[in-house]
């Protein structure tokens, strides 16, 4: 683009992430004028920061975990042995590639729909870009989010402070490192570290170890992570300082015990802020909220009756990469027909975390249904006795399944155990489509198979609502350990 331009489009779009992308794709359904405004890297937080690399170092971590314990089974697989440049330079490898999909597929968008540099608004209709002025009827905000750290941590530690995306150009792995922040990223990053050598100690201000919300499950995970890595949580105070090169983190509880510990690195899993303090958004007449994200209408993505959208991680909605690119072609599509707005259905929750044993949340959580004062029971399953658990040695954790009184209606679920990524996605479908609880148990479970563990809540459950029988306690018609 040339200097001190005016570029006038029916829409425009700031950030190129998966929202952003999707946005893109839709509005141009509708119009040939959308122009792209990214100011950093094309490529994605998922692809290279978040889930993609994550996943290769987990994975390379399970690796590791199943030769250590390959004794229980009677295999001798001699001392494990790994090798951190190996390990990353696969994780960055594969990190690569996959950004290349993406970065290879906005750079055949066409040139002219494309604009490098920060968007900051000047009123609801126009963006100075560097020495570029947008002029703009229809405005997608899709600029994400970023790790959220303490400022005093930054000072005090300086380049021995980092957050995860600075794990992922490591390469080779460290001898020990502090993980702050007990939620999905922090837990994942830890106990992947841990399982791969290096020495880890997750802390957390709260009781709280990932994102489930049920009582009763909150306090095995904690029981179930606390025994496979070191773990301090419910901290009063978290006070980290630097000394040479060494991080030293003073943990103090609400007795007023201390415990320090000395690493190479503070790893801040903290949680995200959105980027939104540097848009400019006090020149619009957009209605903000107390985060100073503009408020809006998750359904058709649009804030206020304006002809602005907003989509993805900045929304601060659901943080997920299908629901950023939902959010997307929402935002997207409405911007494009505008003033034609409409409202689309929003899919069922789900959420994964992949720790081992995996966590998920489909449909409705505990929190949520009690939150809204929804009459419920709950059906739980143990998996320390479940038959396909215990044949893999991956026999850890607990399943509630949630339904409506009254009704039979299946509502949701929380769940602590082995292949929850993909249980998950079957209980978010059975939620979506409205099941009941019988019309579930109706469905063929093969034997053996995890899955035989929803069956035995489903049947407390249906149990719980006084809509079935007396579950058969060890039934043999469903096979032995089922």
């Amino acid at each position: 683009m040339n200097p001190n331009s005016v570029i006038n489009t029916d829409v425009a779009i700031i950030g190129a992430g998966t929202a952003g992308m999707s946005a893109y794709r839709a509005a141009l359904e509708h119009t040939s004028r959308v122009l792209m405004i990214e100011s950093g890297l094309y490529g994605t937080t998922c692809a290279r920061v978040g889930c993609m690399p994550s996943k290769l170092l987990i994975a390379a971590a399970d690796a590791a975990h199943a030769i250590a314990g390959a004794a229980r089974f009677g295999v001798s697989a001699g001392p494990t042995h790994i090798d951190g440049r190996a390990v990353m330079a696969r994780v960055r490898s594969e990190r690569d590639r996959f950004v290349g999909f993406v970065v290879d597929t906005v750079q055949h968008w066409p040139s002219e729909h494309r604009l490098v540099g920060h968007a900051r608004f000047l009123d609801d209709h126009t963006l100075q870009v560097g020495a570029t002025q947008v002029r703009a009827q229809r405005i997608v905000i899709a600029t994400g989010s970023r790790p959220a750290v303490p400022e005093a941590w930054r000072l005090a530690l300086g380049d021995r402070l980092i957050v995860n995306d600075d794990v992922f150009d490591w390469t080779d792995l460290p001898r020990s490192v502090a993980v702050v922040g007990a939620g999905v990223i922090g837990l994942e990053l830890a106990q992947a570290l841990h399982r791969l050598g290096v020495r880890v100690r997750l802390y957390g201000r709260s009781e709280r170890v990932g994102p489930l919300t049920d009582p009763q499950l909150q306090m095995l995970t904690r029981q179930v992570f606390g025994a496979d890595l070191p773990l301090s949580v419910n901290l009063a105070h978290i006070e980290p300082r630097r000394e040479d090169d060494s991080v030293i983190v003073r943990a103090t509880d609400h007795d007023g015990s201390v415990h320090e510990e000395h690493f190479d690195w503070l790893l801040a899993a903290t949680g995200r802020r959105p980027n939104v303090d540097q848009l400019g958004l006090e020149n619009t007449t957009l209605p903000l909220d107390a985060r100073g994200i503009p408020v809006h209408d998750r359904r058709s993505a649009q804030v206020a009756d304006r002809p602005i959208f907003i989509a993805g991680d900045v929304s601060e909605d659901r943080p997920l990469l299908h629901e950023a690119a939902d959010e997307g072609r929402i935002a997207g599509g409405n911007a494009g027909r505008f003033p034609d707005v409409r409202v689309r259905p929003r899919r069922t929750p789900l959420a994964v975390v992949f720790s081992e044993p995996q966590i998920a949340l489909a449909g409705a959580s505990h929190s949520e249904l009690s939150a809204a004062g929804i009459a419920f029971e709950t059906g739980r399953v143990s998996f320390d006795d479940q038959g396909r658990s215990r044949v893999m040695g991956r026999n850890l954790g607990a399943l509630h399944v949630y339904g409506e009184v009254g009704t039979g209606r299946f509502l949701g679920a929380e769940m602590l155990g082995p292949a929850a990524e993909h249980i998950g996605h079957l209980l978010a479908w059975s939620a979506q489509r409205g099941d009941t609880v019988q019309q579930m148990l109706d469905c063929p479970f093969y034997h053996p198979v995890v899955e035989e563990g929803l069956r035995t809540a489903l049947r407390l459950l249906q149990r719980a609502l006084h809509m079935g029988p007396p579950p058969v306690e060890r039934c043999l018609d469903c096979g032995p350990g089922a």
